[in-house]
C-alpha cells in the first residue's frame, strides 16, 4: 500500500524506464547482452540517473540498455506484468504506461507485435490484479529531425486507432526537445485528430514555454511535464481556459536538471495559479522514485499540503483518458479520503 493510503494515479510512466532492476539484470544476461558489470550491484547505476546528469539528453542516454532488453514479445510481456504487480504493491489505483513501438523493433518485431507484446503482459497483469487500472499510452518519437522516422510515428498514430478499446487509450509524442522545433511534428497529431485519437504531448521540460504553446496548438488537453509554461503567464491562463492537465514529474525534472531543485520547480505556482497540475513518476527505475517519495518532496521541499494532494488526484482522475464513468469511480475514492488522509 505504501505511506499514503490513497488511489495513487500515475499518469506519466514510461516502461522502459520503469523494468524492475533484477529483472533488467536477469535479462541482460540471458540475452548475452555486453555491459560494464558484474553483477546486480554494479549493473543498477548504468540504468539509473547520475547525480550529476547534465540534461534531459543525457538522462535519455540511460534509456540504451532497457531498450536493448526489450526486443523481444516474451521480454516485453514480462516487464509490463511485472510493473503492474509493482504498480499495485504501491498503492497506486491506476496508471496510464506509455511506450513507444517503434524502439522494440531492432530485431525483427514490427510496432504491432510489441503492441501486442505490452498488451499481453497487461492482460495477465490485471488478471493477477483485478483492483488495478491500466491504460496503455504508444508514443510516436522525436528523435531527430522529425523526416527522419515521420513514416514510423505515423504508423504508430494508425495503431493507436486501431488499438483504441483494447487496452489502449492514447497517443504520445516523446523523445529528445529542442532538435527541432515541436511545431514540426504537427503531421502526427493533423492524423491523430483526423482519426479521433486522444493525445498527450511531452512539451515545456528542458525546452521553453513556447513548445507547450505548440502542445496546445496541436489540440493537446494534457502535457508531458510542461513546467516551463510558467515563464509566459498569457500561455498559463489560455491553458487554464481550456482545462489542460499538466503531467508534471518532479524528481525527473530535478534529475535531468529541467529545474534547479525541488523549491524551485514552477508546479506549486501552477497549482496556485490554478491551473490543473498532476504529480507523476516519469520513470520509477530511471530515477529510483515511487508516488510516495514524490508526495513526500511536494509536501516537504514543494509547499503542498495533504489536500492539495488529494486536489491533484482529483485533476488527475479526471484527465485519465477513460470514460467519464470510470473518471468519477476515481474521483469518489479519492474524495473519500478526505478526513482520512
Amino acid at each position: 500500500m505504501g505511506k499514503y493510503n490513497l488511489p495513487k494515479i500515475d499518469l506519466h510512466l514510461h516502461l522502459d524506464g520503469s523494468i524492475l532492476p533484477e529483472t533488467a539484470w536477469e535479462l541482460v544476461q540471458a540475452q548475452g547482452i555486453d555491459v560494464p558489470a558484474k553483477d546486480l550491484e554494479s549493473f543498477i547505476p548504468l540504468i539509473m540517473v547520475p547525480e550529476d546528469c547534465k540534461d534531459v539528453n543525457e538522462c535519455l542516454e540511460r534509456f540504451e540498455i532497457p531498450v536493448q532488453i526489450l526486443q523481444d514479445k516474451e521480454s516485453l510481456k514480462r516487464v509490463t506484468k511485472e510493473l503492474i504487480g509493482w504498480l499495485v504493491e504501491e498503492g497506486v489505483a491506476y496508471a496510464e504506461i506509455r511506450f513507444a513501438p517503434q524502439l522494440h523493433t531492432q530485431k525483427g518485431l514490427t510496432q504491432k507485435d510489441a503492441i501486442d507484446a505490452v498488451l499481453a503482459g497487461r492482460e495477465e497483469g490485471l488478471k493477477a490484479h483485478p483492483e488495478i487500472g491500466i491504460g496503455i499510452i504508444l508514443c510516436a518519437m522525436s528523435i531527430g529531425p522529425e523526416t527522419v522516422n515521420m513514416e514510423e510515428n505515423l504508423e504508430t498514430v494508425r495503431l493507436t486507432k486501431e488499438y483504441l478499446g483494447t487496452g489502449v487509450v492514447a497517443l504520445d509524442l516523446a523523445g529528445a526537445e529542442g532538435i527541432v522545433p515541436l511545431s514540426n511534428f504537427a503531421p502526427i497529431f493533423d492524423l491523430a485528430r483526423e482519426l479521433n485519437v486522444p493525445f498527450t504531448c511531452h512539451a515545456g521540460d528542458s525546452q521553453g514555454p513556447e513548445t507547450v504553446e505548440d502542445a496546445l496548438n496541436f489540440g493537446a488537453k494534457r502535457a508531458g511535464h510542461g513546467h516551463h509554461i510558467f515563464e509566459d503567464l498569457a500561455l498559463c491562463e489560455r491553458a487554464i481556459r481550456e482545462g489542460v492537465t499538466f503531467e508534471i514529474c518532479p524528481t525527473s525534472n530535478v534529475c535531468c536538471q529541467s529545474t534547479e531543485g525541488y523549491g524551485q520547480h514552477y508546479v506549486k505556482q501552477m497549482y496556485d495559479l490554478g491551473m490543473r497540475v498532476t504529480i507523476n513518476t516519469d520513470n520509477m527505475t530511471l530515477f529510483g522514485i515511487n508516488l510516495d517519495k514524490e508526495y513526500d518532496h511536494c509536501i516537504n521541499d514543494m509547499g503542498f499540503t495533504k489536500d492539495d494532494i488529494l486536489q491533484m488526484l482529483v485533476y488527475s482522475a479526471e484527465a485519465t483518458f477513460q470514460s467519464e464513468a470510470e473518471k468519477k469511480v476515481l474521483v469518489d475514492r479519492i474524495l473519500a479520503c478526505k478526513n482520512k488522509f
